[in-house]
């Protein structure tokens, strides 16, 4: 039996692997295997592979290779940025006992912080989100503190795509000339958006490879030269003795690579999938009547349509899209295994609790094309007049 075509539209959650990134890990898989190391030739190899990949990933960013330190992705780049900070603080100032996050924070920061109150009694503070789906500048300027020691706010939403005024927050931050760092994950942001950490003055950055067609399981910390953090992994001092373990070879060159490949594809590639973008949402909103988009849509990234059907459970939809072949989410991939509840996102924008169970993320690549959209939005339509049909 033939298998039904399917349309990937949850590049949010993860993209396809390009095949020029796979071409390249290959031969580290089955002929390049030694441990970097090991100082023989097939160690020296690898050895050079990895300085290789860290030189790509660095330009992508805007910066120094030496600043790069590779994880298994961004949950942990995360663990890495806030625990190491905060251990490192406690030994060195703990006066400075207060950490700034948004609302809107991915999981693996707001179980992060979670943890550094509970176990390390750090006081957390929250800041308030708009309805569109920004940071409050003027709760985050009244949050801070002199005893704020780091503030963690993310670049892109994951679930609505809003791009944060990170630069506006970084400024206001050194207008107080406060001993506070800036750190942000940029997991959403990567090949989305232009990241230059120096002009942006962050002092730690989280990204993740299979966010632009790399391969799952690797990432990357960016910490400015002269931050000092402690380590949360111990071992061989791998990663300048920051991260130890054996490197994930393969799967550093193909991160490398990816962004090697998004250095050079980034506009041309947002320009397409900006058209897609503007296509879906001019035909849901005109032609599926009860539909809002989520978030704002003036600084959104070209890829993430959040809509919210009046009288529609999302999950009801999801499953009912998968049936034709269309794959979609409702939110965050990363905590879809976790117990569902309402998404602390949208209840952050002060949506109901209909419009949050009634909503549905649709995230576009730039394989996606425009039949294809034409397709699912046909489909979409047909399954929603179905559900409102028998209620």
């Amino acid at each position: 039996m033939k298998e039904k075509s399917r349309i990937y539209l949850d590049n949010a959650a993860s993209t396809p692997i390009d095949s020029a990134v796979s071409d390249v890990m290959i031969p580290y898989i089955f002929d390049h295997f030694g441990n970097p190391s090991s100082l023989h030739e097939n160690g020296r190899k690898t050895t050079l592979a990895l300085s290789k990949a860290r030189f790509h990933v660095s330009k992508l960013i805007g910066a120094k290779p030496n600043e790069i330190y590779f994880t298994s992705g961004g949950t942990e780049s995360n663990n890495m940025a806030l625990i190491g900070y905060s251990k490192a603080v406690k030994k060195l100032k703990p006066e400075y006992d207060r950490i700034l996050v948004s609302e809107i924070e991915h999981e693996s920061i707001l179980e992060t912080v979670r943890y550094l109150e509970k176990d390390l009694r750090f006081a957390i503070d929250f800041i308030k989100t708009t309805r569109d789906g920004f940071v409050d500048l003027k709760s985050y300027s009244d949050l801070l503190s002199p005893k704020t020691c780091l503030v963690s706010v993310m670049l892109v939403n994951n679930e609505i795509g809003t791009i944060q005024p990170i630069q506006s927050m970084v400024e206001i931050l050194k207008k107080r000339n406060y001993d506070t760092l800036f750190h942000s994950d940029g997991v959403q942001a990567l090949g989305k958006i232009p990241i230059d950490v120096r002009q942006m003055k962050l002092d730690m950055l989280s990204i993740s490879s299979h966010k632009i067609n790399g391969p799952k399981g690797i990432g990357a910390l960016y910490i400015k030269r002269g931050i000092c953090i402690e380590p949360i992994v111990y071992g061989g001092g791998q990663e300048m003795s920051l991260r130890s373990g054996t490197e994930n070879v393969y799967s550093i060159v193909g991160f490398g690579k990816a962004c090697e490949i998004w250095k050079n594809k980034m506009n041309q590639s947002n320009s397409v999938v900006r058209e897609l973008q503007k296509y879906m949402i001019n035909r849901v909103m005109n032609e599926i009547p009860g539909s809002r988009i989520n978030g704002s849509l003036q600084n959104r990234i070209s890829n993430n349509v959040n809509f919210s059907f009046k009288g529609i459970n999302g999950e009801n939809l999801l499953v009912k899209l998968d049936e034709y072949g269309i794959e979609a989410s409702t939110g965050s991939a990363c905590s879809s295994n976790k117990k569902k509840q309402a998404s602390h996102v949208l209840k952050s924008l002060g949506l109901s609790y209909d419009e949050i169970s009634g909503s549905i993320r649709f995230s576009l690549g730039s394989q996606n094309t425009l039949n294809e959209l034409e397709v699912a939005v046909k489909v979409l339509k047909d399954v929603i007049h179905e559900f409102r049909e028998t209620n």
